[in-house]
């Protein structure tokens, strides 16, 4: 019985590995080979980006409007095999159109995958009272990053890069087989019927509203670098090693920040820890504007790893804690903001590149909107302290009840 909570976990992990760190982030280390070789401008590469988030942000909006009433298996499944399709068919087209569908379909997958398997995976921990596994289910995205940056080289190098991308549509096919059979739906789990019902009305809590806007200019901010790290990194003249290597780092760095910055907001607060990390990231950022040394380079890398997956946990903990009662909306219309952002930020980006011939001005641009973000939410603050000053006092009720 120990062993099956765990491998239950396992599929969880390969299913963000699929649809997240392959299926939506290959395209980042896998677009300088597309730029060498096809030759389209940065703006076109934002654009292709823009339009996996577009559909992102559609996949969120409808994922979050179905009531799945039971059938959340079969939908994990079918975005599965969607996400593999596109991943696969990549690599069979040069026409700039058809790969605008197939990030667009990719990304709608990536949605539904992401809120799907969270919450069966979040359900069935919750049953088993292993919550604290959470941290590790979404360490699936940083394996993903890690391990693309991995095989991509090797397929680079024999099948180029229309080979890449079927070789990872293969070996997601395979990883799929695996989800299909482990990660699989509480028969006993009842959706509240609220919960089914999805609305863009946002919460009277003036501190939810903060966090929203706060977690739209991080997807507006944490997706330039997202997009164009590896793009950077092989325009730098000073780089002396594979630019490949630096996603690599970011995958590394993603791997265990989730928890560790869930064991951070527990010690200090989530509102603390996402101001810090929301910070951090703007330096992160920011840090090859100031200089092209690759060791500035890599220090971006670990601390862009390190955050943005971090971020997304704290917020969305943060998200549950403020308005409990209808945490699906909320996660609903905090998702769907995050996907705005993201949606815009690699068009702008890839223009003012265009424009300028160097990120610079769009990293830059970048750091100042996760900047401001960061410091939004300190108006979240009094929430927090309201809710330690009720617990503290809760807790003085109760040792006083034990003492009469």
């Amino acid at each position: 019985m120990a062993k099956k909570p765990f491998l239950f976990l396992i599929g969880g992990i390969f299913a963000l590995m699929v649809a997240m760190g392959i299926g939506r982030f290959a395209y980042t280390p896998l677009l300088v080979h597309m730029q060498n070789d096809l030759g389209f401008s940065d703006a076109v590469a934002g654009y292709l980006a823009t339009t996996n988030y577009a559909g992102y942000l559609i996949g969120a909006i409808i994922a979050s409007m179905i009531p799945m009433n039971g059938q959340k298996t079969s939908y994990l499944r079918k975005s599965l095999i969607l996400s593999v399709f596109t991943t696969t068919l990549m690599g069979a087209t040069h026409f700039y159109w058809l790969m605008f569908v197939l990030r667009f379909l990719s990304g709608v997958a990536s949605a539904f995958v992401f809120i799907v398997s969270s919450s069966i995976v979040l359900d069935r921990l919750a049953k088993i009272k292993k919550t604290y596994w959470s941290g590790l289910f979404y360490s699936g995205v940083g394996l993903g990053i890690f391990f693309t940056s991995l095989i991509i080289p090797k397929f680079n190098q024999i099948f180029e890069w229309e080979g890449s991308w079927a070789g990872l549509g293969i070996i997601s096919g395979i990883l799929t087989l695996y989800i299909s059979f482990s990660v699989i739906e509480l028969k006993t789990y009842k959706e509240n019927q609220q919960n089914q019902q999805f609305s863009l009305q946002i919460p009277s809590d003036k501190s939810l509203s903060w966090l929203i806007i706060a977690y739209g200019l991080e997807g507006l901010g944490y997706i330039v670098t997202g997009t164009f790290i590896v793009v950077i990194a092989e325009k730098n003249v000073l780089l002396t090693f594979d630019p490949i290597f630096i996603w690599m780092v970011v995958g590394l760095a993603a791997i265990p920040s989730s928890y560790m910055w869930s064991i951070l907001g527990k010690k200090w607060r989530y509102v603390h820890a996402l101001i810090l990390a929301m910070l951090l990231q703007a330096i992160g950022i920011c840090l090859p504007v100031i200089s092209a040394s690759p060791n500035l380079l890599l220090i971006s890398a670990v601390i862009f790893g390190g955050t943005f997956m971090g971020i997304t946990n704290l917020a969305t903990t943060l998200c549950r804690q403020i308005d409990p009662n209808n945490s699906s909306r909320t996660i609903g219309i905090m998702t769907v903001v995050y996907a705005i952002g993201q949606m815009i930020g690699p068009s702008i980006a890839g223009i003012i590149a265009d424009i300028t011939n160097n990120y610079n001005s769009s990293l830059f641009g970048a750091a100042m909107v996760v900047f401001i973000g960061g410091c939004l939410l300190i108006n979240c603050i009094p929430f927090e302290k309201k809710q330690t000053e009720f617990a503290n006092e809760q807790l003085t009720t109760g040792k006083r009840k034990i003492n009469l």
